[in-house]
């Protein structure tokens, strides 16, 4: 097979704007009247990425209620164009990609033949014969067993046709602003008109749409997918502007009470997203899982395409009534990789984990825990996401869950237990239950008018 994905890197990669993470470190020791300390760092995706800054991982967490910003320079963007780049990925892609218009963005899984997720993306159709696919860190390299997202995407193109894929990330670097007042941020910094309807200029942009503009002679792209549920953007920065437009934007989002969010916050902040929380690949789904009842399926996967790779695995786990299901759990501790148990019976297992400064008082209190540190006023509780067997809702006649009976969020109360080598539970449990209305409302797609003049 041929080669484009990178080689394994020989050192943990730095981001384009790392430089300009020390200056914003230094800057916030300044402010807070603290003693400077190195970023605390850890490799991601062959990457040496911040856990978080020197305000601590529930700080940055919370920073979402005014607005987040986050270093994704991790993630890769691929470029596939030429008059036959829309049927090869119509070919390779589960969603339908052929009906896209100019403008639009996609969020769709790369999957293998078994029905496995190798990564998911959000893909960009530029114009006619040129998409950009935005990818997880590390899905760039190909070497020893790991291929990259561009080499298993050609390995589906067929002789004669015309398609030529880069990868282009070191072109661009991808900051995400994120939380109410992102628009307030962006407006002032690039004007309003960048946030607005390519084809109704008097309008706000839509949902899972992108821009282009210039900007001081350089090209940019701003998507509106709300990498975490909610309100946001995606600003994808020419390389060569990068670091300035970064410090600009975080001097704006500092005065706006707003804070640079680390791996440990965005990771609170996607599972406290909606009722359902996103998956992160890697850990929620994976190679050797489908994504089959994943909360994002139905906007992810077409099951009417004639076919895509792993079609047919998925179509026979739908037609046997599988109902495994990708659920969000509220605990009194992390409970990463425990076994989920409702009345004693194991019923799945807890493939993500975080403690959450965003889970109301009611909720945690609801938990039951003895624990000092949940309850109260300022208490924090875990979230997670947990893949279970079996389907824990009621079904309604349309066949939909109850996540809700007489105006109150269903919830389900279980038992996190480790276990040994057998899969038998061990030792005392931590208590939590199966949020029905997660965590956090998601707002990236509700009006932007609720938050342009904030």
């Amino acid at each position: 097979m041929a080669k484009t994905g990178f080689d394994f890197p020989e050192e943990v990669r730095e981001t384009a704007i790392s430089t300009a993470e020390e200056w914003y470190q230094n800057l916030l020791a300044e402010r807070l009247g603290k003693d400077y300390a190195p970023i605390k760092r850890n490799n991601f995706g062959e990457y040496d990425m911040a856990v978080n800054y020197l305000t601590s991982v529930l700080e940055e967490a919370k920073a979402i209620e005014k607005v987040a910003i986050f270093n994704i320079d991790h993630m890769a963007q691929l470029e596939f164009k030429g008059k036959d780049a829309v049927n090869l990925l119509e070919r390779v892609m589960p969603a339908q990609i052929a009906t896209m218009k100019i403008g639009q963005c996609k969020y769709t899984l790369l999957l293998n033949e078994n029905g496995g997720v190798i990564d998911d993306l959000i893909m960009m159709r530029m114009d006619d014969e040129r998409f950009i696919l935005v990818i997880n860190a590390g899905h760039d390299i190909t070497a020893g067993n790991k291929i990259a997202d561009i080499d298993v995407i050609l390995s589906y193109k067929k002789d004669l046709e015309d398609v030529t894929a880069r990868d282009i990330s070191d072109e661009l670097v991808k900051i995400d602003i994120q939380g109410p007042y992102s628009y307030k941020l962006l407006a002032k910094l690039y004007g309003e008109q960048v946030l607005k309807n390519r084809n109704k200029p008097a309008k706000n942009m839509k949902y899972f749409t992108f821009n282009e503009f210039e900007h001081e002679g350089e090209n940019y792209i701003i998507s509106r997918t709300g990498y975490t549920s909610r309100w946001g953007w995606e600003l994808y920065v020419p390389v060569s502007d990068a670091e300035t437009q970064f410090k600009l934007i975080l001097n704006e989002a500092l005065a706006l009470g707003g804070l640079l969010v680390g791996l440990g916050g965005r990771d609170e902040n996607r599972i406290s997203a909606g009722n359902f929380g996103l998956p992160l690949n890697g850990s929620d789904y994976r190679a050797e899982w489908t994504p089959t009842n994943s909360p994002l399926f139905g906007a992810a996967i077409d099951m009417t395409k004639a076919d895509f790779p792993g079609k047919a695995v998925i179509e026979k786990e739908i037609n046997e009534g599988i109902d495994k299901k990708l659920v969000i759990v509220i605990s009194e501790g992390i409970v990463v990789d425990r076994g989920v148990y409702i009345d004693g019976k194991r019923m799945g297992i807890v493939t993500s984990s975080i403690n959450s400064p965003n889970v109301t008082q009611e909720k945690r209190e609801y938990i039951g825990s003895k624990r000092k540190s949940v309850n109260g006023e300022q208490g924090t509780a875990a979230i997670g996401l947990a893949w279970l067997t079996h389907n824990p809702f009621e079904i309604d006649a349309e066949g939909k869950d109850v996540l809700s009976k007489e105006e109150k969020a269903v919830r389900i109360t279980v038992k996190f237990y480790r276990e040994d080598a057998d899969g038998n539970p061990k030792g005392k449990p931590v208590l939590g239950y199966i949020s029905g209305d997660g965590v956090n409302p998601a707002t990236a797609p509700k009006a932007l008018k609720n938050i342009a003049k904030l």
